[in-house]
């Protein structure tokens, strides 16, 4: 019996070869592909990760900084006289008042040797238009306060801001030998008793010979082209520059394309106009106790040249000499959060952006929700399976994946247009939100309904319970996890959108917080997208600061979702 041989669908099975040099060279072949996929794996995360933690970090650099502000604290008097003459202290009175003069009083007193109104007027100019706001809200509150001295604190304009916040911008050193000035003001010449201006003297002229060698290359690709007169110009330029960088020895005039290079001697301050290694003449920015020698001097360096920044040599003297003697203080901006927008960039702010983004949210919510939800429930539950139900759940499929501009064309002709809503309104901003994120809402409630056991329902109906209150009663709140979790999802997917906002008009420019759902306001991402367009620093650091809180909703209605699902999810 044990010689019959097998018969059968066994029999025409083939042995498995395992032990063959072939079979053997086939599996190392599949560990190596194996490994290759999970090595191509880890590098595409690699990589993704590099981008984001990239983006991250270079939002996060440009944004924080928006968050501090400097201000001036100074001793401000408001005279009786000046602001309320009638004595009644009447609040409308306050708040007209020009508080100019006092403010600059103050500030004249806090800088020595202003002068004459073009000081003045740079003195002045370090502030911003709103300075005074504050002391004028805390004068309405206090009336008693008026004509006594204040400690109050003044906003600085933004240029005088972001000088603050740049780093690195002036730099000093101690200087070699005895300084002797001819004067206190005006026009003056120092003289050393050493070299001690040697140093500073190469470099410019090593500037001049690296400015050379880049208009040569200039005129050489000009001549290449075709160009003859600007390859002519920029060879006579080159030459010129050569010459200064060749006479090592020779006085050099410093202009605003080169590093702004300032004496610091008895309190005083001298921007360098001529330059040689023992002798420089220049204009006194501050003025210094008397003419001696002086045999602890600095040599002071603004590092860009003026004709890089919007700040000049005079208005940085003011605020060094401010922030020297304690006069400057940083602080957590909270205008950001408490103010709208604004053409000037140190008092704009996100306020009427967070409401008017809290109201379209709302009107989206309160839309999106309870018709998605009884439209899933329906679909799921109790519409007959035809062809019209399979019709409508195919567009349901198509209109999630419409670009969401198409949602803002049909707001502009349906709601704006047709209906005639009011443009730039929350409530057209949230009509046309709630369109867009409908279909997602509606996929993700039928996911999470279908997800739900059949014993479920079928156990109600089995006791007695009709269809409806076997849905609403038994399978709705099993599915309500994940009926969140999409509505949570759906709503960060509007919190982010601009496109459709930017057609129904609000993309205007809106001082104004909005009151209600029809008054005229912006969104968050309105707000960035217009405060990105603009050419100011300041308001390419306020985008990179709205940036950071948009992400940092998204990440928390994200985590929200996260958090929901996994607290309330059932496994069955």
């Amino acid at each position: 019996m044990t010689d019959i041989p097998a018969s059968g669908p066994a029999a025409l099975r083939p042995a498995l070869d395992v032990t063959s040099d072939a079979a053997k060279l086939r599996i190392r072949a599949r560990y190596r592909s194996e490994r290759r996929f999970r090595a191509l794996g880890i590098v595409a995360l690699s990589l993704t990760t590099l981008f984001l933690a990239f983006l991250l970090v270079d939002v996060i650099r440009k944004g924080l900084p928006v968050f501090t502000a400097h201000s001036l604290v100074l001793d401000v008097t408001v005279p009786q006289d000046a602001i309320d003459p009638s004595g009644r202290r009447d609040a409308a009175a306050i708040r007209g008042a020009d508080l100019y003069p006092v403010t600059r009083d103050a500030m004249k007193a806090a800088v020595p040797g202003v002068q004459g109104r073009s000081a003045e007027r740079t003195l002045t100019r370090l502030l911003s238009v709103g300075a005074t706001a504050d002391l004028v809200e805390r004068l309405v509150a206090e009336p008693q306060l008026i004509g006594t001295p204040l400690r109050t604190r003044l906003l600085l304009s933004d240029d005088a801001d972001m000088f603050f916040k740049a780093k690195h911008e002036v730099t000093s050193a101690p200087g070699r030998g005895v300084a002797t000035p001819d004067g206190v003001s005006g026009t003056v010449t120092v003289t050393l008793s050493e070299p001690g201006f040697a140093a500073r003297l190469a470099a410019v002229k090593a500037a001049h010979a690296a400015s050379a060698q880049v208009l040569r290359l200039e005129a050489e690709r000009s001549a290449r082209q075709g160009a003859v007169e600007r390859a002519k110009d920029a060879a006579t330029k080159a030459d010129a520059l050569a010459a200064k960088a060749a006479a090592k020895d020779a006085a050099e005039t410093l202009d605003d394309t080169l590093p702004s290079l300032l004496v610091a001697l008895g309190g005083g301050l001298v921007k360098i106009e001529t330059l040689e290694a023992s002798r420089a003449t220049g204009v006194v920015l501050l003025p210094f106790a008397e003419a001696k020698a002086y045999a602890d001097w600095r040599i002071v360096a603004f590092e860009r040249p003026a004709s890089e920044r919007k700040i000049t040599d005079q208005e940085i003297a003011y605020l060094e000499h401010l922030r020297a003697t304690g006069k400057v203080e940083a602080h957590f901006n909270t205008r950001f959060f408490t103010s709208g927008d604004s053409r000037e960039p140190e008092l704009a702010g996100i306020r009427g952006a967070l409401v008017g983004t809290a109201w379209t949210m709302l009107v989206t919510l309160l839309l999106c929700v309870p018709i998605g939800v009884l439209a899933a429930i329906h679909l799921e539950e109790f519409a007959p399976k035809n062809r019209i139900t399979d019709l409508i759940e195919v567009n349901i499929n198509n209109l999630a994946a419409v670009p969401s501009i198409v949602f803002g064309l049909l707001g502009l002709a349906i709601f704006l247009n047709f209906f005639d809503l009011p443009r730039s309104a929350p409530l057209v901003g949230g009509l046309v939100l709630a369109l867009l994120v409908l279909p997602t809402i509606i996929i993700a409630s039928r996911a999470a309904i279908k997800s739900v056991p059949p014993s479920i329902k079928e156990a109600a109906l089995g006791v007695g319970a009709s269809q409806q209150q076997a849905v609403f009663h038994h399978v709705l709140p099993a599915a309500v996890p994940g009926i969140m979790t999409g509505t949570i999802i759906g709503m960060a997917h509007a919190l982010g959108e601009t496109a459709p906002l930017l057609l129904i008009g609000m993309v205007a420019f809106i001082v104004d917080v909005p009151q209600a759902i029809t008054d005229a306001s912006t969104v968050l991402p309105v707000q960035i997208y217009l405060w990105s367009d603009l050419p100011e620093p300041a308001f390419q650091q306020k985008t990179a600061g709205a940036i950071i809180l948009m992400l940092v909703f998204l990440f928390v209605m994200n985590a929200a979702a996260i958090v929901i699902r996994r607290r309330f999810e059932r496994r069955w």
